[in-house]
C-alpha cells in the first residue's frame, strides 16, 4: 500500500472519528456547533430593531403608544386612555416573550424554561407595582387572581381543546405537573386562611392580624418557591427537561447583550403604559359600565397575556403538551408563589396594608378552579372534552365576576377601615417593632 493510500485511510478514519464525536455530542447535549453559531452573531442595532419590530403581526398595535401619551397629556376620557394603554401591552408582552426565548438559547433547556416563565409574568408584576403604588390594593389582588384563573382555566382549556381536535389523546409528564398542582394547593391554603379569619371575625388584633399573617405567609411562600427552583433545576431536573425529538431549533437572531437591551426597553414601555392603565381603570369601569372586578380579573389578564396564551395553544397543536402545560400551570404556580408574595412584601416596605384576604367570593372561585384543574391533569392525559370543560368553567367564572359587586377600590378596601378597637391593637404591634403600621397611623 502506497503513501497516498495510507493517507486516504487516515483521512477516512479521522472523518469517521469526527462523525462519531458529533453523534455522541448530539446525543449527550454537548454539541458546540450551536455555540459557535451564536458566537458568530454580531450585534447590529438596525438588524436587531428590524427583527423586533417587523417579525410579529401584533406589532401594528404599537402605533397606539404615542396616542396613549398624547391622550394622557391632553386629558382624554379614562375609557379611551384605558383602551389605548391596554392594547399595546399585548404586542409588548409578546415581544418580551420572544426576547426571553432568544436569551434562553444561551442557557440550558430547564433554565431557559424558567426564564420564559419569569419574564412571561413581568407584565403582571409591573402592573401590580403601579397599582400598589397608587394604593389600588384590590386591583393588585384581582389582577393577579385573574392571571392565575386565565392560565389555569382558559389557556389550559384551549390547549386541551384544540390539541384534542387534532390528536385523539395527548399525554404529558404527570409527575412534574403533579408537583405544580401540589404547590397550587399550598397557595389555596395560604389565600384561604386570611379570608376565613376575616369572615369568622376571630382576629386577635383586628385587621392587623390579617396583615401580619399575610406577611408571615408570604415570606414562607417565597422560601417555598426558592426550594421549588432547587428541586426543578438541581435535584429533579429530569422531570422538567423535554425529551429530544423532531423539534425545530430556535433560530438565534439576537445576541445575549442585545436581549438584555431589549428587555430593558420593553420593560420601560410596559411600565409607562401600566402607569396610564392604573390611573384610568376606575374611570374606565364607570365609562364602560363594567365592574372594576370584571376588568381586573378578566379583561386585563386576557389582553395582557394574549400572545402567551396563543403560544400555549400552538404548542398543544404540535403535540408538545409538556411545554403547553409549563406555560399554563407553571405560570400560575409562579404567580401564586412568587408574584403575589412579592407584592405583599413590597406593600409592607411601601407602607401599604396589602394582604392575602381576597374576600370570600374570590377565594372560593380560586379554590374551585385549582381543584378542577388538579382533577383534570392527575392522569397525565388530555382530550378535547377536558378542554371544553375548562373553557366553560372559565366562562362561568367570567360571568360571575361581571355580576359581582365589589366595593369601591380605595387604599383601605383590601383590609377595610381599621376601627377604633383594632387601632390600639395595631399600634401595640407596631410598638413591638414586628410590623410597621399602614400609612396614616
Amino acid at each position: 500500500m502506497g503513501k497516498d493510500d495510507l493517507a486516504d485511510v487516515e483521512l477516512a478514519e479521522v472523518d469517521k472519528f469526527k462523525d462519531l464525536k458529533d453523534l455522541v455530542a448530539k446525543k449527550t447535549g454537548d454539541d458546540d456547533s450551536d455555540d459557535e453559531v451564536k458566537e458568530d452573531i454580531e450585534f447590529d442595532l438596525v438588524e436587531s430593531t428590524k427583527d423586533i419590530l417587523f417579525t410579529s403581526s401584533l406589532n401594528w398595535l404599537l402605533v397606539l403608544i404615542p396616542f396613549a401619551v398624547i391622550g394622557k397629556m391632553s386629558g382624554i376620557s379614562d375609557g379611551w386612555l384605558f383602551i389605548l394603554s391596554l392594547l399595546p401591552i399585548c404586542p409588548l408582552a409578546e415581544r418580551l416573550g420572544y426576547v426571553t426565548e432568544q436569551m434562553a438559547t444561551y442557557t440550558n433547556p430547564t433554565l431557559g424554561g424558567l426564564l420564559n416563565a419569569t419574564f412571561g409574568n413581568l407584565t403582571e408584576m409591573i402592573v401590580s407595582f403601579f397599582a400598589l403604588k397608587a394604593g389600588l390594593l384590590r386591583v393588585v389582588q384581582l389582577s393577579l387572581l385573574g392571571s392565575i384563573l386565565s392560565n389555569m382555566l382558559l389557556v389550559l382549556g384551549c390547549a386541551f381543546l384544540f390539541g384534542g381536535m387534532k390528536f385523539k389523546t395527548q399525554t404529558f409528564n404527570k409527575t412534574g405537573v403533579g408537583m405544580n398542582s401540589a404547590l397550587l394547593l399550598l397557595a389555596v391554603i395560604s389565600l384561604s386562611v386570611p379570608a376565613v379569619l376575616h369572615t369568622t371575625h376571630t382576629e386577635l388584633h383586628g385587621t392587623q392580624s390579617e396583615i401580619a399573617l399575610s406577611r408571615f405567609t408570604s415570606c414562607l411562600l417565597l422560601g417555598t418557591y426558592c426550594t421549588f427552583l432547587y428541586f426543578q433545576l438541581i435535584t429533579h431536573r429530569d422531570l422538567y427537561e423535554e425529551e429530544d425529538g423532531d423539534e425545530e431549533e430556535e433560530e438565534v437572531t439576537q445576541t445575549f447583550w442585545g436581549c438584555i437591551m431589549w428587555l430593558g426597553v420593553i420593560s420601560v414601555l410596559i411600565s409607562f403604559l401600566s402607569d396610564y392603565l392604573v390611573d384610568a381603570i376606575e374611570g374606565a369601569a364607570e365609562n364602560m359600565g363594567m365592574p372594576v372586578a370584571f376588568i381586573s380579573v378578566i379583561i386585563i389578564p386576557i389582553v395582557g397575556n394574549a400572545a402567551e396564551h396563543a403560544s400555549a395553544v400552538m404548542f398543544a397543536m404540535k403535540n408538545k403538551m409538556d411545554i403547553s402545560l409549563g406555560v399554563a400551570i407553571g405560570s400560575s404556580t409562579q404567580i401564586a408563589l412568587l408574584v403575589i408574595p412579592l407584592c405583599i412584601v413590597a406593600g409592607w416596605f411601601m407602607g401599604q396594608p396589602l394582604d392575602l384576604n381576597l374576600h370570600v367570593f374570590e377565594t372560593t372561585t380560586f379554590i374551585m378552579s385549582v381543584i378542577t384543574v388538579s382533577f383534570m391533569v392527575q392522569d397525565g392525559q388530555s382530550n378535547w372534552l377536558k378542554g371544553l370543560t375548562l373553557v366553560l368553567a372559565y366562562c362561568i367564572v367570567a360571568a360571575s365576576f361581571y355580576f359581582h359587586k365589589d366595593n369601591k377600590i380605595t387604599e383601605q378596601d383590601a383590609t377595610k377601615l381599621v376601627d377604633s378597637t383594632s387601632l390600639n391593637s395595631a399600634r401595640g404591634l407596631s410598638n413591638m417593632g414586628m410590623f410597621p403600621p399602614p400609612m396614616g397611623f
